[in-house]
């Protein structure tokens, strides 16, 4: 369950076909929500970036 200071993001196919392993999936990630200002990501689930939206 999501909190309501919680959001997901879809994250671009680009990234997992990118990345060779699961410490690249994270890096590209956390470069991706750098447009996401205010965003930290808690957890990838699947295709989504589940953030916690600091407001």
């Amino acid at each position: 369950m999501i909190g309501s200071n919680q959001t997901k993001v879809l994250l671009p196919a680009w990234i997992f076909e990118q990345a060779q392993d699961k410490e690249e999936i994270k890096r590209l990630v956390l470069d991706y929500m750098q447009r996401y200002p205010g965003y930290t990501v808690l957890k990838v689930t699947g295709r989504f970036a589940v953030c916690e939206i600091n407001r």
